[in-house]
């Protein structure tokens, strides 16, 4: 006997494929407009839904925005798990220039729409206690997790003196060049620091 595949439901095809528009909306909201700009109606009419759709899925702004802050992090994350197959192969990347391509790619994921957005999550949070808990406990996870992917990529060997220090300092600073292009489009002076770092980091790397 055949067993047939189970139907897919259209509405709920719709239903997700709503709440889908509205998280992305709410996280290009964020990275345009801030969150005194984004509002439920905003993030409604940017995602091409009524506004009583999006509170059918998200009954409170900070319902909402406390989704998007897991959009932001599933999709640093996934940025993140991206890099890992450049980084692995092929075998004669090894050596200063895949150390480079490395650290390149890091600090990258701080400079774009997404880092946007998840700073001003932590701006909110700061003055939005029904987000501070969330977007706290959100931010050390993916802190955690971009570390020891940042080790993975690396190969490096946290038992090595200072090798541990030395990829936290990159990834703080990586975010102070995220902050920066905040600002002004600096990619002449990026590249020389991205530079210095991924010799710094070879050269500690390469005591083990």
């Amino acid at each position: 006997m055949t067993t047939r595949p189970a139907l897919r439901d259209p509405k709920q095809d719709r239903s997700r494929a709503t709440r889908q528009r509205l998280l992305e909306a709410a996280i290009c909201c964020l990275a345009d407009h801030g969150w005194a700009g984004s509002t439920v109606a905003v993030v409604a009419e940017r995602a091409g839904v009524s506004r009583g759709a999006a509170q059918h899925h998200f009954p409170t702004r900070e319902d909402l925005f406390t989704a998007a802050v897991e959009q932001v992090a599933e999709e640093r994350t996934a940025a993140l798990r991206s890099l890992l197959p450049a980084a692995a192969d092929p075998p004669e990347r090894d050596g200063p220039e895949r150390t480079h391509a490395v650290v390149d790619g890091l600090i990258s994921l701080y400079t774009g729409p997404l880092f946007r957005a998840a700073l001003q999550l932590w701006v909110a949070a700061s003055n939005e206690p029904q987000l501070g808990s969330r977007v706290q406990a959100l931010e050390a996870r993916i802190g955690r997790e971009t570390h020891r992917m940042a080790i993975e990529l690396l190969g490096a060997d946290e038992r090595v003196p200072g090798v541990r220090e030395t990829v936290q300092g990159m990834l703080d600073m990586a975010r102070g060049l995220g902050l920066a292009n905040l600002l002004t489009d600096d990619a002449p002076r990026r590249e020389r620091v991205v530079t210095q770092w991924a010799r710094l980091i070879h050269e500690v790397l390469a005591r083990g």
